[in-house]
């Protein structure tokens, strides 16, 4: 079945988004740091529910999106990493 996914308010987005950038900035300046990383990964989890997506970075994407805080990317990371075709 395909269907309307009912949206998270705006702000409940925007106040994850913004935590889940804070982590991030704290893991990589921290990696060692267990308890950073597990923070950090339970934010990207938590965007992922909120947005319905399977990993954080789609998650990111999709809240980024959602806020027009970014213009859409013109095709998927995956694509721009797949070997080039025979015609191109």
């Amino acid at each position: 079945m395909t269907g309307a996914m009912l949206l998270p308010a705006r702000d409940e987005v925007a106040r994850h988004l913004e935590r889940y950038r804070a982590w991030e900035r704290l893991m990589l300046a921290s990696p060692d740091n267990r308890a950073v990383r597990g923070s950090f990964e339970d934010t990207g989890y938590t965007l992922c529910v909120l947005m319905g997506k399977r990993c954080a970075r789609e998650a990111v994407d999709a809240a980024e999106l959602y806020l027009n805080t970014r213009e859409p990317r013109e095709r998927p990371v995956s694509d721009v990493w797949a070997a080039p075709s025979a015609n191109a």
